[in-house]
């Protein structure tokens, strides 16, 4: 580690006081001689798994074109005259086109005629003259405006991970559960994937090979202000076939982190919900998604005084017959927030606070709370010197979350020497967890790059806490 002494500017090293060279000496020797705790403490187990980008898996996005400021004279004048060339075509050229497409797409696309059919209704609307085109020249049409998106391309990371709605499969002792990734592509734009698989309740896990086709979703509706969406996955035959990437101008550069929680509801029955930020290039917003099936999603934005910032997760139900939410609305503490809405968040109060040095930067949740015997038990992570990103966690009371009981004295999870290079270096975090009986099992992304699994027992992790 080099010490830089800015004495050594202005001042040659033989006229600096004799207590400044040893104070530094002195500095380095204690630097040298400190001993580090391991990368990751020794109650975790690893799983041999890992999750990495694979850039054969696409989905078939919308390709929008205009003319650049000053070009066209009315909104969809490109769009117009693309469709007018393609109404010059005679029908071999026609005939080549379509058998070009149907090279490209056929392997890696299921249902692609059922695509383009929806992306020429879409056009139609901009283009009426569409309409009157043959059908080979309109599915021509549909096929101009879709593109490939390589949705998971440049990096896979930061998972979350809830129980599958069906646990007729699971292992004895086990369960099926739901991992949700963020996938990296062309542009840096975020989506939102799924893989499925199984844990043993122990430390044994394994991930379901993921189809080798990506499904886009088919819009029901839309609000105007496009804050409120319901998309279904019709042709899906896996849930690692549902892609969601941006379909609104608020989700233009990504859909970020989703936080997945199976929710139980006032009746006792359970769903799924999950908060996510949304990315437009300049503006984050928070939105949740909701289903019960992994098939069909409702999308909205939150809205109120504190549904800002990044990183807010929900609790598994109502606390003290609110619903409840972890936050860091300041960008820099964990906040509690508690509202009578899902979608309408006002209050919140700020319960923990950066301690120690690796968390001084900054601190958040890895994750929605999780419920156990001790009370609620919320993975974080913090943030410290040279922007490193280590994971620990705090304990709750269970029927006040404000009153905090405990807290990692350490990080629980670091980068070490074998996964603290990628794309983002030094930084391992993950966006929640399963607790399965006494077990915990945390899928965490690595260096915004890949994703894997550590699991451990819970009385070791909370002897850490003070």
């Amino acid at each position: 580690m080099a010490l830089a002494d800015k004495k050594d500017a202005v001042m040659p090293p033989a006229d600096r006081p004799n207590d400044s060279l040893s104070d530094e000496d002195a500095l380095r020797a204690r630097v040298d001689a400190a001993v580090l705790p391991p990368p990751i403490v020794g109650f975790w187990q690893r799983a041999h798994v890992q999750l990495k980008p694979d850039a054969t898996r696409t989905v078939l996005r919308p390709f929008d074109l205009a003319y650049p400021e000053g070009f066209g004279e009315e909104p969809g004048d490109r769009v117009r005259a693309i469709v007018d060339r393609i109404a010059g075509l005679d029908d071999d050229a026609v005939t080549q086109a379509l058998a070009y497409m149907k090279e490209l797409l056929d392997a890696r696309h299921r249902d692609v005629l059922a695509t383009l059919e929806r992306r020429v209704s879409e056009i139609t609307a901009i283009a009426p003259q569409t309409a009157q085109l043959g059908i080979g020249q309109r599915l021509l049409v549909g096929g101009m405006f879709l593109q490939e998106y390589a949705f998971e391309a440049a990096a896979l990371f930061n998972p979350t991970i809830v129980p599958a709605p069906d646990q007729s499969d699971a292992p004895p002792g086990g369960m099926r559960f739901i991992c949700a990734l963020r996938g990296i592509g062309e542009g840096h734009v975020s989506s939102i994937t799924f893989r499925s698989g199984c844990w043993d309740g122990a430390a044994g896990v394994t991930i379901d090979p993921p189809a080798p086709l990506a499904a886009s979703p088919r819009i029901d509706a839309q609000d105007e202000d496009g804050t409120a969406l319901r998309l279904r996955f019709d042709s899906a035959q896996d849930v690692s076939e549902a892609v969601l990437f941006p379909m609104t101008a608020a989700q233009a550069r990504g859909l970020e982190d989703l936080r997945l929680v199976q929710f139980r509801q006032d009746d006792g029955t359970a769903c799924y919900h999950g908060t996510f930020t949304a990315f437009d290039g300049v503006t984050g917003r928070t939105q949740m998604l909701s289903t019960s099936d992994f098939r069909r999603f409702d999308i909205r934005t939150l809205i109120g005084r504190v549904a800002v910032n990044k990183g807010m997760a929900l609790f598994p139900r109502k606390v003290g017959g609110r619903y409840a939410m972890i936050g860091r609305q300041d960008n820099e503490n964990i906040w509690l927030m508690r509202s009578d809405s899902l979608w309408h968040w006002d209050e919140a109060e700020r319960i923990v606070c950066p301690r120690h040095v690796w968390e001084f930067v900054q601190m958040g949740n890895c994750g929605p709370p999780i419920e156990i015997d001790e009370g609620w038990l919320l993975m974080t992570h913090g943030v410290g010197p040279v922007r490193n990103y280590t994971i620990g966690a705090v304990l709750l009371d269970r029927d006040d979350p404000s009153r905090v009981l405990g807290r990692a004295r350490l990080p629980l999870l670091r980068p070490g020497p074998e996964q603290r290079d990628g794309y983002v270096p030094n930084v391992v975090y993950s966006c929640g967890s399963l607790v399965l009986g006494r077990r915990l099992l945390v899928p965490y992304g690595i260096a915004d790059n890949f994703a894997s699994f550590v699991s451990c027992d819970l009385d070791p992790l909370l002897a850490e806490m003070d």
